[in-house]
C-alpha cells in the first residue's frame, strides 16, 4: 500500500518534477497539490500535464499553470456514505480526504479500499483468555496466530480495508505486548491509541475512558472474533434504522424433533407444529453506536455491552439486531482456535 503522502505535491513545484512524482506512481497516477500547511488547492495528472504541453507550457513551467483547481474530496467524518459509494461506483479510484482546515489528511484509493466509513473502531483486547491456557500463559489472546498472523491483526487488516484509520485498542492483561506489535500505526498510515485497564471493566466499560473520539459513530469488537463482516453494508443498515446501537447477531438454530403443542391459559391445544425449527439470535460482539449514548457508560465501573443495550432500552432508545451474513467465529475455547487455523484456508475476505 502507497503511503498517501507520496500522491501530494507542493504547490509552485515544476511540471518536470510531477511528471516524474506521476511515473513512480504507475497506475495509480494522482497527485494532489498542497500548500505549505498541505491545504488541497488542486490535482494533476498525466492528461493535464499533456494538454498543457499541447498547449505550449514549458515542461519548467510551475504546476499551477496546468492542475486542476476543483478536485473532488472526502471530508473526514463525511456522514453521507452515499458520496463515498457514489465515488467509487462511478469509478473514481483514488481521493483525497481532507480535515476541516482543508488539509490532506489520508488519500484513500479503492483498488485497495472497499470503502471510507466515518468511524472510530475500539477493539476489545484486555481479556485473560483462559480457556486457550497454556498457550495464553505469556501471550496475550488477541496476539495468538491464526494462519500465520495474530487474531487481532485480521480484525484490524478487515476495518483497514473498510477505510477506517482512528483506531483504540483495549488492553490490560499483557497489554505491552499488544502495544509493542502495533505501536503507534504510523506504519500502516492510521492512528492507533490504547486504553489500559486497571482492572477488569467487562466488555465495554473501558470505552468509558477515552474522551476524544475523532467521529460520531463508534465501532466496538472484540478482539477474539474472527469475521468477514461486510462494515459497510452494517454502517448504511445502522443510518437507515436510525438506530442508536446496532449489535451483529448470529443466527442460532433449535431443531425440536418432536411435535409441539401449542396451548392456551387454560390448557386447551390451539395449534401443533410437526418437528419445528426455532431460530435465535445470539450476540455476535461486534456493535455499532452513536457516540452520545457513551455518556451511559459508568467510568471506571465494570459493565458489559449486553448492559448498555438494556439501559437504552430502558430509556426508550433503539437497539437494532443486524444478522451476521458471512463468516463469524469466536475464538474462546481450543476447539474454536483449532476450528480457526482450518477456515482461515477458505474464509473470503
Amino acid at each position: 500500500m502507497i503511503n498517501y503522502k507520496e500522491h501530494l505535491i507542493q504547490s509552485g513545484t515544476t511540471i518536470n518534477q510531477g511528471l516524474l512524482q506521476l511515473d513512480k506512481l504507475a497506475k495509480d497516477a494522482i497527485l494532489f497539490v498542497v500548500d505549505k500547511d498541505d491545504k488541497l488547492i488542486g490535482a494533476l495528472t498525466d492528461g493535464d500535464v499533456r494538454r498543457g504541453l499541447i498547449n505550449g507550457v514549458s515542461i519548467q513551467s510551475p504546476i499551477n499553470d496546468i492542475i486542476q483547481t476543483s478536485p473532488r474530496y472526502i471530508q473526514k467524518g463525511e456522514r453521507d456514505i452515499n458520496k463515498v459509494v457514489k465515488f467509487r461506483e462511478d469509478n473514481f479510484r483514488i481521493i483525497p480526504v481532507v480535515d476541516r482546515d482543508h488539509r490532506v489528511v489520508n488519500v484513500i484509493n479503492f483498488r485497495e479500499l472497499r470503502s471510507y466509513l466515518p468511524l472510530d473502531a475500539v477493539i476489545m483486547a484486555g481479556g485473560r483468555g483462559q480457556r486457550l491456557a497454556p498457550l495464553t500463559n505469556t501471550v496475550p489472546k488477541p496476539l495468538l496466530k491464526v494462519g500465520g498472523a495474530p487474531i487481532i491483526e485480521h480484525n484490524l487488516n478487515r476495518l483497514l480495508l473498510f477505510g477506517i484509520d482512528d483506531f483504540w485498542i483495549s488492553v490490560n492483561y499483557l497489554g505491552n505486548q499488544i502495544e509493542d506489535f502495533f505501536g503507534d500505526g504510523a506504519d500502516r498510515s492510521v492512528n492507533i491509541k490504547y486504553v489500559t485497564e486497571d482492572k477488569p471493566l467487562g466488555t465495554i466499560g473501558s470505552v468509558s475512558n477515552i474522551d476524544n473520539f475523532q467521529h460520531d459513530y463508534v465501532l466496538i469488537i472484540n478482539s477474539d472474533i474472527l469475521t468477514n463482516l461486510d462494515y459497510e453494508h452494517f454502517f448504511i443498515e445502522f443510518l437507515k434504522q436510525d438506530a442508536d446501537l446496532a449489535v451483529v447477531t448470529i443466527p442460532y438454530n433449535v431443531n425440536v424433533p418432536y411435535a409441539v403443542l401449542e396451548t392456551n391459559d387454560f390448557g386447551a391445544v390451539t395449534n401443533f407444529k410437526e418437528k419445528p425449527t426455532y431460530t435465535y439470535y445470539s450476540n455476535g460482539g461486534i456493535y455499532l453506536l452513536k457516540r452520545s449514548i457513551l455518556a451511559l457508560i459508568p467510568k471506571g465501573e465494570f459493565f458489559n455491552a449486553t448492559d448498555l443495550m438494556q439501559a437504552l432500552i430502558a430509556g426508550g432508545g433503539k437497539v437494532f439486531s443486524y444478522p451476521m451474513i458471512g463468516y463469524w467465529l469466536d475464538i474462546g475455547s481450543p476447539e474454536d482456535y483449532k476450528r480457526a487455523q482450518s477456515d482461515i484456508e477458505h474464509i473470503k475476505f
